[in-house]
């Protein structure tokens, strides 16, 4: 089959499309024929960094959606014909390829006429904010401060976020404001803006915040820590908190660390369940037109190096997608 392989650690250009052999099909994996390749940071991020697991040449890519041709002799809740949506373990080869093998109970079953560039668009953005909303608690009525608003996993947070009645602050730069707005936000913020961060104390209160939802780093989200009210939430999904990012016994605030790939290693068959459960709801939505799945650019195979050098470079205002 033809693929994306690097022989060494690099960027995107390090990439070169190349004849591969199929992958075989494990006891409980899947084997997917994909249609469409989700493009994420996560990617070019590896592509960079390299694992220890890995052996050369490697097939890089977590996201993809397609249709399955074959099915492992332990696995019974899928079958062949089936389209699905995926996240891959990128400890194994990825979906840069035309085919690949994945733990089944990491498959997104997708409703009939789906277009397969929307589900490609699902899994590492709608499951990484599913992640992040299960940390919190229902509470209508709180306020939120969410940094990256603008992003794939930013806008994805929102509208899932939209029936929890919350009243969400984003953090994005000015021009998707608009964007922002009608995803979910309440009101919003420019980060380019040097007195940004003083808009919020709201009515006086310096702690407006009953949770924060940081998409930038570790040390950007701790730099936010003091806006929040006590006993209030800290969520990253960038990094996490290696410290405490206040003094103990102040406002006691809750530390969480967001990381979707941890879950291949150490995540149950029924929490990998309840994540494709969410991933099935956010795909039904999009059919409906209920859910955005934010295309940004949709591009050819062929294509496939150079989006994924736009993705790094940014700005990246939702998804980046590749057809085969």
């Amino acid at each position: 089959m033809k693929a994306y392989v690097h022989n060494a650690v690099g960027g995107p250009d390090c990439l070169r499309l190349d004849e591969v052999a199929s992958p075989i099909c494990g006891p409980s994996d899947v084997v997917v024929e994909n249609r469409a390749i989700g493009l994420n940071p996560v990617d070019w991020k590896f592509i960079e960094w390299g694992h220890e697991a890995w052996s050369w040449p490697h097939v890089p890519g977590v996201d993809g959606a397609g249709v399955i041709i074959e099915v492992g002799a332990e696995v019974r809740h899928l079958s062949v014909g089936m389209p699905v949506a995926y996240h891959n373990d990128l400890l194994r080869p990825g979906s840069f390829a035309e085919r690949t093998a994945i733990p089944a109970r990491a498959a997104i079953p997708l409703p009939v006429g789906l277009p397969f560039e929307v589900a490609a668009a699902i899994p590492c953005p709608g499951l990484t904010a599913a992640q992040a909303l299960a940390k919190l608690p229902s509470r209508p009525g709180a306020r939120i401060l969410l940094t990256g608003a603008s992003g794939a996993v930013g806008g994805a947070l929102l509208q899932l976020a939209g029936s929890r009645g919350w009243i969400i602050h984003a953090v994005a730069s000015a021009s998707q404001h608009a964007r922002v707005k009608a995803l979910g936000a309440a009101v919003c913020h420019d980060y380019r803006d040097s007195d940004w961060r003083r808009e919020l104390t709201v009515n006086g209160d310096s702690r407006p915040f009953w949770a924060v939802i940081d998409l930038v780093s570790g040390a950007h989200a701790a730099s936010l820590a003091s806006l929040i009210a006590a006993n209030g939430h800290l969520v990253c999904i960038q990094d996490r908190q290696e410290t405490a990012p206040l003094p103990a016994f102040t406002s006691t605030i809750s530390l969480h660390e967001v990381g979707l790939n941890a879950l291949h290693g150490f995540g149950t068959d029924r929490l990998w369940s309840e994540l494709v459960a969410k991933g099935q709801s956010i795909a039904d939505s999009c059919a409906q037109g209920a859910f955005d799945p934010q295309l940004i650019e949709v591009v050819t195979f062929e294509d496939l190096p150079a989006a994924l050098q736009r993705l790094k470079d940014g700005p990246n205002p939702g998804n980046r997608v590749v057809m085969l």
